[in-house]
This record gives structure tokens, sequence and C-alpha cells, in this order.
């Protein structure tokens, strides 16, 4: 038996639900913040007189750096003890968050941001692997329902929550009320985290970092700097996907890669992460338009834009909850399939969207598309695992999660600069949501293919 199973049978339970505890809470905790800024940003726009095409970094900035800094945490995972890590990761999103407390213009607020995104990279991947390592497999499906809940969840309900906090108060208490209580988990976390891990003495390959670092950053850049300068856009584009070229061969001759990309040669988890990248895509992407169309064209105030928001929200976190026992019992199929066709039915009034759409109406479909999301993802995150050797779980949490969170800064890039491309918002509007449509049907058809590909094995 390995290590990783030994972990899982013998560790004390009451202490796997204090870790367990900790671990969800803190990561609910910065994906939640990931998506604060969502509502925000029109009233951060007229704050700080900045275009959208820059604020919005605030968010894809956010959740680029967690991708690009992801595929660290299984380095981490091995080369530092799990109390170190989780110590270290919290202590750095408690510096991040004490800096947006007292931004003063809008490039230390980013600054800010990226400090929290460095360390919520981490956390995500580190928190997956733990409760993996921690739990035996009959009790996976389960135990990653509940992790998919929050990883939902959080993302999900932070825009409603960031526009409660907007209409009393002011952006910067996006920052002031979460950092109390990262520091709170800071202190009980140096209590009572144990160590369960032995770390390695392995090299950690700056070069990697620094190549993953500046071909993201590049590639995702061009589609905003291609609005005014269609040339330097597309040489932006070009030098940043040569630069990931460079980063994927490069994994490939390392003996202690950033990135275990050969484990994208088993069937299942290459084609039920790209199934989770393209409902991420979606769920970022359409999160991101309906809150800024909400305020600037129905003009609602952000509270009420938050609120457009929350029964998705609430729903999508009620589906999660049951999801993944759902799965132990009956497998993916017909959750994953359900998912598919009501993420589309929910789809189908924002494509045709008008300004005089109803508020209502807004609601209804995207909390209908929400719903969905949570069908399909819970499940797809535990049948990801499925053929992975134990010793792969930790590379193929981080890769899983790193080009999840890489590919929806893209859909919130992509969506904002096609949104803004036509002299009408509305109709960028529904050029933005026929994008999502395609995503979905694109995901229900690589689906389709696994099922095929399953039954004939």
């Amino acid at each position: 038996m390995s290590e990783k199973l030994d972990i899982a049978h013998t560790i004390n339970p009451r202490t796997r639900i204090i870790v367990s505890a900790i671990l969800l809470i803190s990561n609910f905790i910065c994906l939640m913040s990931q998506t604060m800024m969502v509502t925000a940003l029109p009233v951060i726009q007229t704050d700080m007189h900045q275009a959208m095409t820059t604020v919005q970094w605030l968010t894809t900035g956010y959740t680029l750096l967690i991708g690009i800094v992801t595929p660290l945490s299984s380095n981490m995972y091995e080369k530092f003890t799990n109390r170190q890590v989780f110590l270290g990761t919290i202590g750095l999103f408690t510096v991040g968050t004490a800096l947006g407390c007292v931004a003063q213009n809008f490039w230390m607020l980013l600054l800010a941001r990226l400090i929290q995104a460095a360390a919520g990279g981490l956390l995500l991947s580190f928190e997956m692997t733990v409760m993996v390592t921690i739990y035996p497999p009959e009790k996976r499906g389960t135990i990653m329902g509940i992790s998919a809940l929050v990883v939902a969840f959080g993302p999900a309900i932070g825009p409603t929550l960031a526009g409660f906090v907007l209409s009393i108060f002011g952006w910067r208490y996006l920052f002031i009320l979460i950092l109390p209580i990262m520091i709170l988990i800071f202190i009980i976390g140096a209590f009572v985290f144990p160590n369960f891990s032995k770390p390695r003495n392995i090299k950690i390959d700056m070069l990697s970092v620094v190549i993953s670092l500046a071909g993201s950053a590049l590639a995702l850049a061009s589609l905003t700097v291609m609005q005014q300068q269609l040339a330097l856009g597309l040489v932006m584009l070009i030098v940043g996907l040569i630069l990931v070229f460079i980063f994927v061969k490069r994994q490939l001759k390392l003996k202690n890669p950033m990135l275990k990309v050969t484990i994208f040669k088993v069937r299942s988890f290459r084609l039920m992460t790209l199934i989770g990248i393209l409902a991420f895509m979606v769920l970022l992407g359409t999160e991101q338009m309906v809150s800024i169309f909400a305020q600037n064209v129905t003009h609602l105030t952000s509270m009420q834009a938050g609120m457009v928001l929350l029964p998705g929200a609430a729903l999508n976190a009620i589906t999660a909850a049951f999801v993944g026992r759902l799965y132990d019992e009956f497998g993916p199929k017909t959750l994953v399939l359900s998912g598919s066709v009501l993420m589309i039915i929910g789809t189908i009034p924002f494509v045709f969207i008008q300004a005089s759409m109803s508020v209502w109406m807004m609601t209804v479909a995207y909390a209908v598309r929400m719903m969905g999301n949570a069908l399909v993802f819970s499940p797809v995150m535990s049948e990801v695992f499925n053929d992975l050797a134990p010793e792969e779980v930790s590379h193929g949490t981080a890769l899983n999660n790193a080009l999840r969170q890489v590919a929806g800064s893209v859909s919130v890039t992509l969506l904002i600069v096609v949104s803004s491309i036509p002299h009408s918002f509305v109709l960028g509007m529904q050029l933005s949501m026929w994008i999502t449509l395609i995503l979905t049907v694109a995901m229900l058809g690589i689906f389709i293919h696994y099922l095929k590909v399953q039954k004939n094995r």
C-alpha cells in the first residue's frame, strides 16, 4: 500500500476533520475573493478613472496568476512539509489583503490582488491534494463533491457579497472585512495544523516558473492590446505561445518538472480536465458579463446586480452539496448530461438579450445555468483522478487547476474584449454569450466521446 493510502487509513478522524475544515474555509475565502471584484469593477472604473479593459485585470490578473502559480504547488508540497506550505500560503494571502486595505492607486490595488492570487493558486491545489491524501478512495466522490462545492460556490457567491458590501461601505472593505478572518485562520493553523508529509530535497526549476509566467501573461495580455494595436497584439500572442511551447518541452526533459505534463497521456484525465476547463470558462465569463450588463445597461446598483447573481449562487451550492454522493452511487453519466442540457437552456435567453430584458428573466436564466454547472463540475473533478497513480495525484491536481484557472482568465478577457467591439454593448453581450454557448456544446460533445471510449474499454 502506498504512503498516501496509509495516511488515508491511519490518520486520526478528529485530525482529519480539523484539517478539512481549515482548508475548506480558507480556500473558500480565497476563491470568493477571486470574483468579489466582479461587482466592483464599474465602481473602481469610475473611482480610479480607468478603462474597463484595464480595470478587468483586477479579476483577469487574479485568475491568470492562480493558473501560473498553481503548478508550483506540487513542487512545494514535496519540498516543504504540509504545515509549512499551509502557514506560508495563508501568511502570503494575508499580506496581499492588508496591502489592498491601504491601496492608494490602481497599480497598488492590482499588486495586492496579484499577491492574493499567488497564495490562492498554491492553496487551491494544496487543499485538493491533501483532501485526496487523507481520505480513502471509497470516499473520494463525496469529499471531492464538498471540495467542488467550495470551488464553485466561492466564486459564485463572491459578486453577491461584494454587492452587499459596496452598497454599505466602499470597495476597500472587500479587503478590510477579510483581513481579520485570514489572521484568525493563520493563528488557528499555527496551533492545530498537523504534519503528515515528509519534505524531499528537490530543486524548483525557476526558469520554468519565469517562462510560464511570461508566456501566459503575454498570450493573455495580447487579447487586450489587439484592440488598440493589432500588430503588437499579434506579436505578443505569438511570442507568448512560443514560450508556452518551450515550457512544455522543458517539462518533458526535467527529472522533477514544475508540471508533469506526461499525465495528459491518460485519456480520462485529459478529457475530464478539458470538460472542467470549458465549464469554468462558462462560469467565470457569464458571471462577469451579467454583472457588467446589469449595472451598465439595466442600470442596477452593485447591490442589485449582486442580488441578480444570488439565486444562481445558492442553487449552485445546494446542487453541489448532493452531487458528490450521487456520483459515488450512480457515476457521472446522468449528472453531466443533465447539467450540460441545463447550461444550454440557461444560455438561450442571454444570446438574444436586449436592454429591456426583465431582471427576473436574467436572474432565472443565470440560476438555471449555475445549477447545470454544479451538476457538471463535481463529477468531472472526481472522474479526473480515476486512472492516475497515487504518486501522480498532486501533479494531476496542479495541472488540472492551472489549466482551468488560466482558461478562466482567458474567458473573462475574451468576452469583455468581444463585447466592446460593437458600438452597442447589448450586441456585444449577445456575441459574448454566443461564445459561451459554443463552449457548452463543445463540452457536451467531449463528454459524449468520453462515454463512448469508456464503454469500449
